[in-house]
């Protein structure tokens, strides 16, 4: 079936509108209506050829949520009318050790929602800039929260539990001093959920006009990085520390804050490289550096759980379709607070 949709047909070009093919459901998929579908900074760098391998025509888009259109003869976990989310993953091989650890997300197979390869027309997945998407059921998750939050839900698709899943796994809670670097759509999602978990949050901007904005979202206290005095008085005192910024910069400077066996993860994803850190920072108090990419289908939807409990959801400005690469502008001067959200009803016209 034909949906619209807004893609690019290349790197240099902006997304415009087009129409895609949806498959029909099988006996295991979820047909979904698309409501909203979150704006991440993934998507610029995937279509504009940033990230290698990118396939024209392309349809970005991993913050997906809606409601429920049909459902295939075998699935009986949902069914017409559910509020549901898609995520960055529609596929893994569901046999390796990570799919058996509900680690799908670092399955070698691992298909994402779009710009990976698919039987379905044209050969890649097409994402959730568009009306519709069909997918399989173990990947649609459950929505709680009141149907009027809905837009703001969809960031929590990938911001959400891009930073969700860092924090369960290095075990935040009360006791815990956790630091976030960078207030954007990961970092102010980082901020929330770290507060919401009970740890003590320490927000770091390289600018004081973010002090208040980032006190009102749960931060215990501000650092501005740039100030030499402020970062030292945290010197060796962090359990962990949420590195958000997507752009190359020294990490040494906040390696030096972790307390011994501290660890700084990384999250954001820079188109070039950060220089490599000094590793006496590391070795001397054994201090780890880390990754952590998104979470798996059953974390996501743990998260998805923990803030419809505690009434979290993303701060967003609602977009229409023809405002898309406008935002997209916008976002790479940092002007939004703190995510863009499509309203995919108007990708109708």
């Amino acid at each position: 079936m034909l949906v619209n949709a807004y893609g690019a047909h290349a790197g240099d070009r902006p997304l415009q509108p087009l129409q895609i093919t949806r498959r029909a459901p099988g006996a295991h998929d979820v047909q979904i209506d698309i409501a909203f579908c979150g704006i991440c900074h993934s998507d610029l760098h995937q279509v504009r050829a940033e990230w290698y391998g990118t396939q024209f025509p392309c349809v970005p888009g991993h913050e997906i949520v809606g409601r429920v259109a049909a459902v295939g003869a075998h699935v009986h976990g949902f069914r017409p009318g559910d509020l549901v989310g898609i995520g960055c993953i529609v596929d893994s091989c569901k046999h390796c050790a990570d799919c058996e650890d509900g680690l799908e997300n670092y399955c070698d197979g691992m298909i994402g929602t779009y710009n990976f390869p698919t039987p379905d027309a044209p050969g890649w997945t097409l994402g959730g800039y568009s009306q519709q998407i069909v997918v399989h059921e173990r990947y649609v998750l459950r929505i709680r929260h009141p149907e009027e939050q809905l837009a703001a839900v969809a960031p929590l698709l990938c911001a959400g539990i891009t930073t969700y899943s860092p924090l369960r796994h290095w075990n935040v809670g009360p006791g815990k001093k956790v630091g976030v670097v960078g207030i954007g759509g990961l970092g102010h999602m980082g901020i929330k959920l770290a507060h919401a978990l009970g740890a003590h949050v320490v927000a770091f901007t390289t600018s004081d006009a973010k002090r208040e904005a980032a006190l009102q979202l749960g931060a215990d206290e501000v650092v501005v990085s740039r100030n030499a005095e402020e970062m030292a008085a945290h010197a060796k005192s962090f359990d962990l520390i949420l590195n958000t910024v997507a752009a190359p910069h020294n990490l040494d400077a906040f390696l030096v804050l972790l307390k011994r066996d501290g660890t700084m993860t990384l999250v954001g994803a820079p188109a070039t490289p950060h220089d490599s850190p000094n590793v006496f920072n590391l070795i001397m108090k054994r201090r780890t550096l880390s990754g952590s990419m998104i979470g798996g289908i059953a974390e996501t939807q743990e998260m998805l759980d923990f803030c419809a409990e505690h009434g979290i959801v993303a701060d967003i400005e609602l977009v229409r379709a023809d405002q898309i690469n406008d935002s997209y502008e916008r976002m790479l001067k940092g002007d939004v607070k703190y995510r863009f959200v499509i309203d995919n009803a108007t990708l109708a016209g």
